[in-house]
């Protein structure tokens, strides 16, 4: 009988805090670049993995609902916190393959694989679940060279934002923040057989995306 409260109020728990989230969400003022080249490649039969870094996902919630019909998939560890994400991210209408590099990563990978097979269409986050901040890890390349998905780095922004205190910053744009979202030019990384390609384009990536992980670190 307890162990099903506890559920049912974790539900509640999460639903409630979805719409917190959305309602958030709506205060900021959205602006977008660079979306339509990798939209056409994705809707002309193209495969297409969106990347970010942990500290800025939250501020593009509420816009990646309008991908919902696209099926997009997303990878999100098996942790607490992931559960909380995951159920966010489902009512967003992303569909969770959940596990992490530190956790069941080779079957959280396959189903990463898997999804972008029939769907062609997902996200990664670079630096996740636990960092360290800044540091591509190597599932985003694993999945290029699997499935030569093309990569897209999207870089987020905001005018004002608060930075809390945690191993990636987290950022939290304040209410009516003005919020830039950009996406980058359409990366191929799919790498040779030696390790030392596959680290080549590990860091060619780092390289592109850490001049936007935003340096309220000290």
């Amino acid at each position: 009988m307890l162990k099903r409260y506890r559920y049912l109020l974790a539900q509640m728990f999460q639903n409630t805090f979805y719409y917190v989230i959305r309602a958030y969400s709506w205060t900021f003022r959205l602006r977008v670049e660079n979306e339509k080249p990798w939209l056409n490649y994705l809707q002309n039969g193209g495969k297409i993995l969106v990347c970010a870094w942990h500290q800025q996902f939250f501020s593009a919630v509420r816009y990646f609902k309008k991908y919902a019909p696209l099926y997009p998939g997303l990878m999100i560890s098996q942790s607490k916190d992931g559960d909380v994400i995951a159920r966010i991210a489902e009512k967003t209408g992303w569909h969770t393959v959940r596990g992490s590099s530190s956790k069941d990563g080779g079957l959280a990978l396959k189903g990463m694989i898997d999804h972008l097979a029939q769907y062609g269409f997902a996200g990664h986050i670079l630096d996740g679940p636990r960092g360290p901040a800044g540091v591509v890890k190597a599932g985003v390349i694993r999945l290029a060279q699997v499935t030569g998905v093309r990569v897209v780095p999207i870089l987020i922004s905001a005018d004002r934002a608060w930075y809390f205190k945690s191993w990636d910053r987290f950022m939290l744009p304040k209410p009516f923040a003005r919020v830039t979202i950009r996406y980058g030019e359409m990366l191929d990384l799919t790498s040779g057989p030696d390790e030392e390609d596959f680290e080549r384009q590990r860091l060619k990536l780092q390289e592109i995306m850490l001049p936007g992980l935003h340096a309220h670190t000290e």
